[in-house]
Formats: structure tokens, sequence, C-alpha cells
């Protein structure tokens, strides 16, 4: 199976990653899968290292709609952006931006940042949804077990979301709350069924844990499909839970 397959997906679309721990892994992965035999145009609408940028596929600064389109004619994927300070790649124009689903098969895009982080928190400027779309919640397991204050970016405003001190140790309960709720992970998300979750770095922790993250994530939001992977490996995929169970 793969992971698009497993997230449950659909043959063509917009879809934005948003968390920490794992997106842009989450990104190239998928990237790759569908460019074997659709178009998939990959963007940020915030910020990515180039060499990110350079290994989704034809690199594409700055641009038009025709630009784009031409690209598209030779290439199955694209990561269309503009230069930013620090060697870094921003959303790319506006105009390419609103053409890209009329463009390519999947538009891909990272929507918010983890600053290297398992788990995160959103700011009130994130994340920068693209519209219409599906929306893929990511968090690192390794987080669980350990202080809010150690793994999570904004752990002051994870710990209010969560009603907990900033220093309390991160169990699979408190996860799956930070991945659901409309403050969370799923904030800017109007309908739930477009939204679901990846538990990545399922192999730093034990599996009863992975499991009883997923199990208390459709417990709050029913009908949720959560995947547990583990992407730094080839065959990545352990345990769908795809919301009938």
């Amino acid at each position: 199976m793969r992971l698009c397959e497993a997230l449950g997906l659909p043959e063509s679309g917009v879809l934005s990653l948003v968390g920490g721990g794992g997106k842009s892994s989450l990104l190239l992965r998928l990237t790759k899968e569908w460019s074997v035999d659709r178009r998939v145009v990959a963007v940020t609408t915030t910020h990515i290292t180039r060499a990110q940028g350079e290994a989704l596929g034809l690199l594409l600064l700055g641009g038009s709609p025709d630009a784009l389109h031409a690209a598209l004619r030779e290439h199955s994927a694209v990561c269309a952006a503009l230069s930013a300070e620090g060697g870094k790649l921003s959303s790319p124009p506006p105009a390419l931006l609103r053409a890209a689903p009329t463009l390519a098969d999947w538009v891909l895009a990272e929507a918010d940042g983890a600053h290297g982080f398992p788990v995160k928190a959103p700011a009130c400027h994130e994340p920068v949804l693209l519209p219409g779309g599906y929306v893929v919640g990511v968090a690192g397991l390794s987080a669980l077990g350990r202080p809010l204050s150690e793994v999570c970016h904004r752990p002051s405003l994870a710990a209010t979301l969560l009603g907990v001190p900033p220093g309390a140790a991160l169990t699979p309960s408190l996860l799956a709350g930070l991945l659901t709720s409309e403050h969370g992970q799923r904030k800017g998300v109007e309908d739930p069924a477009r939204f679901r979750v990846l538990l990545n770095q399922a192999d730093m922790v034990p599996r009863h844990l992975a499991c009883a993250a997923a199990a208390e994530i459709e417990r709050l939001l029913p009908g949720c499909r959560v995947v547990i992977a583990s992407l730094r490996e080839e065959d990545c995929i352990k345990e769908v839970f795809d919301g009938c169970s």
C-alpha cells in the first residue's frame, strides 16, 4: 500500500500538511508517489530550504501560470516558490498558486513550521492552508513521555490548549487532543472529513503507545483516518486506523 492510499486520499486534489515531526518527509514521499503517473506541484505557504525544494522536483522560482504550465509539460513534479532570505524558499506568486490546481493533478503545501520539534501548537497566523483541500496533521511519536517544554514548538500555547503546565509529560491522550483540536492541528479545517493524521517516528516508541494515541484520536474525532508510520524507512506504513474500528 502506498502512503497516499493509506491516508485515504483521492486521485487528485489539494493537500496541506501541518504540525511537526515529519511534514517535509511526508511532502517528499507523497510527491514522489503521485508524480509516477500524475502531475504534482509542491509549494510552501511558509518557508522551506532550497535543498528541500530541489529534492521535490524541478525548482521553478518566481514564474507565472504560463511558466508553470510549460514546466509541467516536461516534468511530472515541480516545486514552485520564491527565493527568500537565508537560502530559503517562500510561497510562490499568488497568481501561480491560484492557477496550480487547474494545471496539476495534485497541489501539495507545507503549511506551517515547527522549527524541528516533533509537535507544535499553531500561532494566531498559522497555518496558511490551501483553500478547499485536504489537511494532514503530522506529529512525531518521539515526543511521547517527554515534557511539552522540550518537544513542542510554542509549548505555552500547547499547554494552554490542553489545560496542563508546560512541564507536563505528553501522553497519548494529550497528543490526540493537540492533533484533533480546532485550536491545534485541525485549526482552519472546516470539514472534519477532509482531515487526516499521520503519526510518524513509530520506530522510536513502543507500538502500544502509538496505537493508544491513534485510538484516542478516533475517539475524539470519529471517522478520522490515522496512519502510524516511520517515514525514514522504505516500508514506512506500520498501522492504519480507518475510522471504522
